[in-house]
């Protein structure tokens, strides 16, 4: 089994897919552990010498002013963490909450929070068994974690349950089943572990992830669809020679593997917008992703606690406000919508006909049939739901806690509207590549390399169309072989993006030595067409 070793340094995608997938053992080491012992030891003195720390001997919140006395600690630490386990909704995936415990670790390691090594310790026995909190998923308003996060405090102290061995269960009898003993929380444990992001943190990596996936998967079937088209491919020279860096190695990539997948070209001296301009769509939508991507990880090591500690000094801290991050997914959605009306263009040139001699509908010759304009109209409906979902959240006004908590990032509900998006995308992408297989077939193309790929899956789960029949099952079912990771795995192989798809862990990964590539994106390499790697 692979190591991953917590020692407060951003975490990698593909580090994180190990732990999500629970195929990592999580460790971390003793110097680590120093740094939590003396970070605990500067919170120790402050309480003896009979400091007022927020959420350690004070109240939190509305009650901040609320002094408790050292016969009261251990019940408020008790009462705080389970009072705010008041999460609702669907479940996270295990997967999630277990990059979350490791995302807290993580941060606590860097030895500013002033927890006790043994909550630290409670972290990684979670792990080690694998019994994962089971976490509601509302509960939050992106400025602390504390409905989520609580859900997982809740459990180190013998509450709520866990998804242990299969099934869902009370955490104290997995805790027996495990051999694990309830957590005493010591003064600052329980705001410790729940007044952070990590879950927010955690759910954000999986999400900015699956939008790159899907974002690739899109560049391959808009690749397989504009050569079915007839595209010119002379915007995509041009673009090379004279786009910024994400725009020049996208168009890249567009050249080089529409060399191999046997490429019809076109005649006509201007195609449309959607079909010039794929490298400009394409290259905005990587670069804003890689960045997206850059801010989560620097989040896995980001200290975002109050209060802090500092050269031994301990400070309040408006640090759980994640709006950098917030900005950014906000940004991803605004590109994945960008990406949706290239998709419902491509779409509607395909089903318009005329390209190739393509019949309108994509109905075949001598069959009474209205084709695939029906469904069109589903690519549409996909398209403006995923518009209506980029509108911006982080600036909404929100006040709490008697007034004294009046910022917020939405960030667990940004993320939310960002996986419905992708969700969204895998159904368009689902059905521009079944109508580009039904114009290759009439036009009786011979795909070869990546279009045999695309052309292959769509067949596996949908015949050439003739006489009406209904779709909606053989969509869903190509859409979800698309979702599942060893399809697109292939997908990627065959054409990759090797910067992009490695910084993401998209496809067949590295070690984890190697899982976290130098920095050869655009902006900081100063190179153009292979910022990205070699395609």
């Amino acid at each position: 089994m692979p190591v991953v070793t917590l020692i407060g340094d951003p975490l990698t995608f593909f580090e994180m897919r190990l732990i999500g997938a629970g195929t990592a053992r999580i460790d971390t080491n003793s110097e680590c552990m120093g740094r939590v012992r003396l970070a605990r030891n500067t919170l120790e003195a402050a309480i003896t010498q009979g400091k007022a720390i927020y959420g350690v001997n004070t109240g939190v919140g509305a009650m901040k002013d609320v002094r408790w006395s050292t016969d009261n600690l251990a019940a408020f630490n008790l009462g705080l963490v389970r009072a705010h386990h008041f999460g609702t909704g669907a479940f996270f995936p295990p997967s999630t909450i277990r990059k979350a415990i490791a995302i807290r670790v993580n941060t606590i390691l860097k030895g500013q929070t002033g927890c006790s090594p043994e909550l630290v310790r409670a972290y990684l026995d979670l792990l080690r068994v694998d019994a994962i909190p089971a976490v509601r998923r509302t509960g939050s308003i992106g400025c602390a974690d504390i409905g989520l996060m609580g859900q997982v405090g809740t459990v180190l102290t013998g509450g709520g349950e866990v998804f242990f061995r299969g099934r869902r269960e009370a955490a104290h009898s997995a805790f027996r089943e495990a051999g694990l003993k309830p957590l005493n929380m010591e003064p600052r444990d329980a705001l410790a572990s729940l007044a952070v992001n990590c879950i927010a943190f955690a759910a954000a990596a999986v999400a900015v992830r699956r939008a790159a996936r899907v974002t690739r998967i899109l560049s391959v079937i808009g690749l397989c669809t504009s050569g079915i088209s007839g595209s010119s491919r002379d915007p995509w020279r041009s673009a090379i020679g004279v786009g910024g860096c994400d725009e020049s190695a996208i168009a890249g990539w567009f050249w080089d593997n529409s060399q191999r997948i046997g490429w019809k070209d076109g005649t006509l001296l201007q195609d449309p917008l959607s079909l010039r301009m794929l490298p400009q769509i394409f290259g905005a939508a990587i670069g804003q992703l890689r960045h997206a991507g850059e801010v989560v990880l620097e989040a896995t090591s980001r200290i975002d606690d109050n209060s802090v500690i500092l050269l031994e000094e301990i400070l309040t801290s408006g640090g759980s406000l994640p709006l950098d991050l917030s900005i950014s997914m906000q940004s991803c959605q605004i590109v994945l919508a960008h990406i949706a009306r290239n998709v419902f263009n491509r779409c509607s040139i395909l089903i318009n006909g005329g390209r190739r001699g393509l019949p309108v509908n994509l109905v075949a010759s001598d069959v009474v049939s209205s084709g695939f304009g029906p469904a069109l109209k589903l690519v549409g409906d996909l398209f403006i739901r995923i518009l209506a979902l980029s509108n911006p959240l982080s600036p909404q006004h929100l006040v709490v806690a008697n007034g004294i908590e009046d910022e917020a990032s939405f960030l667990p509900l940004i993320i939310e509207r960002l996986e419905e998006q992708v969700d969204a995308l895998l159904q368009m992408a689902a059905l521009e590549a079944l109508f580009g297989a039904q114009a290759s077939d009439i036009l009786e193309d011979k795909p070869s390399g990546l279009a045999a790929t695309v052309y292959d899956l769509v067949r596996r789960h949908s015949n050439f169309f003739t006489l009406d029949r209904p779709l909606s099952q053989e969509i869903e079912a190509l859409k979800d072989a698309l979702s599942r990771e060893e399809v697109s795995d292939s997908l990627l192989h065959e054409a990759p993006l090797s910067g992009f798809d490695l910084y993401f862990s998209l496809s067949r990964g590295p070690s984890v030595d190697e899982a976290q590539p130098p920095c050869i994106f655009g902006r900081k390499s100063g190179v153009s067409r292979s910022c990205y790697g070699d395609t």
